[in-house]
């Protein structure tokens, strides 16, 4: 745990207590804070309680004897409007922070011998897979390596700091949102696409909010930016224009001046005066697609930045392991190949998938993000069939009537066994493998928590499949 600095002997609310907040409650409290919790949800209430931690009803609390609210990311701050926890701290005069903010000050009030390196990543999609590429690299290259924040462990969670360690933190638009000191050695800004516009207004909130991970850099700090959109090519001119520190482009498709990108799957290193090849990604296993090219670009510039050597950043890109719920494979049997890509939450994410695979069952549905999959059109022919489950299946049989094959299977169960029939006809029919994928290109709340539980019952499913006797064994 790192004890939260700066908010010695003073009064922070806490609201919402899941992950983000019962840690923060927690390193507050280590670091001398005097805090209260509250949730809207009795059992998380009864949760926290249970643990001892005290808890604060914030509906008829006196605000102004506060002097902060930490805010768990889920909660609107401004979009579609303010919480009400929000509006009671503002007519109060409290100050507004998250976990990461915390984690900010913390670093800030240490003092310059004991201040770790800090590394964010931020994008829309494959910031998960980029930060446990770059936590992945360091670490085998004898770095002292944290990785958490939006992913795994939340940041006050993770070994408290010192001179040594380097902070790999994915960290979303919600938590850039809620951060305002954090300074990055290194700042990953890998793409932008249209998501969670609900909360952030429109797509020039939403864009301010991921160019926030750039915040406070100076001379010295290194920024990589994807170049591969629109947005984030504006940045990348703009803050280069401002010529206050290193600029790292890179390109998961095309030659680029100085920086690092990808051809065909090869790996380029264009930082020095010649260009060299790092590596062919075309055998690192864990990093299929053009999609993962990005991500292997942004890893190694942002390693390559904090002293890892070229050769021990290309020895890391070929021995990443993955990631779970990222086209993770999840079983194989009878020519059927089952991959699990539960984290693709919107249509961008899950054209990352279907773009690796030429022809593939699909698994899609749940809580449709704005544009549903019609972005998704031109690969509609890859598509042998979609099985299509959750509260969006209606409109995406909508989407895909005359241009792929649809059944609508309702729940994820049901999917699988429907898709698991015709994709081993097929494969019997071809002598060649198959793939069924899950990649709903939807939000999961519809039927589970997060898409971690979807990702987990897929691969349950499928290990049912593979393995009936342990399966009924365990029933």
């Amino acid at each position: 745990m790192i004890p939260v600095r700066g908010f010695e002997g003073k009064r922070v609310a806490v609201f919402g207590l899941g992950r983000t907040g019962l840690t923060a409650a927690r390193a507050l409290i280590a670091g001398g804070a005097k805090v209260g919790l509250w949730d809207e949800k009795a059992p998380a209430r009864e949760a926290a309680a249970a643990e001892g931690l005290p808890l604060l009803d914030l509906e008829t609390a006196d605000w102004s004897s506060l002097d902060a609210l930490l805010l768990s990311p889920g909660v609107p701050l401004t979009h579609p409007k303010p919480h009400w926890t929000v509006e009671k701290a503002k007519a109060a005069g409290v100050e507004i922070v998250g976990d990461i903010e915390l984690f900010a000050r913390t670093v800030n009030a240490a003092p310059p011998h004991k201040r770790p390196k800090v590394v964010l990543i931020s994008g829309t999609n494959g910031k998960s897979t980029t930060t446990a590429l770059i936590g992945h690299i360091l670490n085998g290259a004898g770095k002292d390596a944290r990785v958490g924040g939006n992913i795994g462990l939340g940041v006050l969670g993770l070994d408290d700091m010192h001179g040594g360690a380097i902070y790999v933190l994915e960290v979303s638009s919600y938590q850039l949102d809620l951060t305002s000191s954090l300074k990055p050695d290194v700042a990953v800004l890998l793409n932008i696409s249209p998501d969670h516009l609900d909360r952030h207004g429109d797509m020039d909130g939403y864009v301010a909010a991921k160019r926030r991970v750039l915040l406070n850099q100076a001379k010295g700090d290194t920024a990589v930016i994807g170049v591969d959109d629109a947005w984030c090519q504006r940045i990348c001119t703009e803050i280069t224009a401002a010529n206050r520190r290193t600029i790292c482009p890179i390109s998961a498709g095309r030659a680029i001046g100085r920086g690092v990108y990808a051809l065909q799957g090869v790996l380029y290193d264009g930082l020095g005066e010649r260009v060299s090849e790092v590596c062919d990604l075309l055998r690192a296993r864990a990093l299929p697609g053009r999609h993962n090219w990005q991500n292997a670009a942004a890893a190694y510039a942002a390693v390559r930045a904090l002293g890892v050597t070229a050769q021990d950043a290309a020895e890391g890109l070929m021995s990443f392991p993955g990631l779970a719920h990222r086209m993770e494979l999840a079983g194989q049997i009878k020519g059927v190949r089952f991959v699990n890509d539960s984290k693709a939450t919107n249509a961008d994410a899950a054209r990352a998938a279907m773009s690796s695979y030429p022809k593939f069952f699909w698994i899609a549905g749940g809580v449709a993000k704005a544009g549903g999959v019609e972005p998704l059109a031109d690969l509609f022919p890859r598509v042998h069939k979609a099985y299509l489950v959750g509260e969006s299946a209606g409109d995406f049989a909508r989407t895909l009537d005359g241009r792929a094959a649809t059944v609508m299977s309702g729940d994820l169960e049901t999917a699988v066994a429907q898709a698991f029939a015709d994709a081993r006809a097929e494969a019997e029919r071809t002598g060649e493998e198959t793939v069924v994928l899950l990649s709903p290109a939807c939000a999961s709340f519809d039927q589970f928590a997060d898409f971690e539980k979807r990702g987990d019952a897929f691969r349950a499913i499928v290990q049912g499949l593979v393995n009936p006797t342990r399966q009924e064994a365990s029933a």
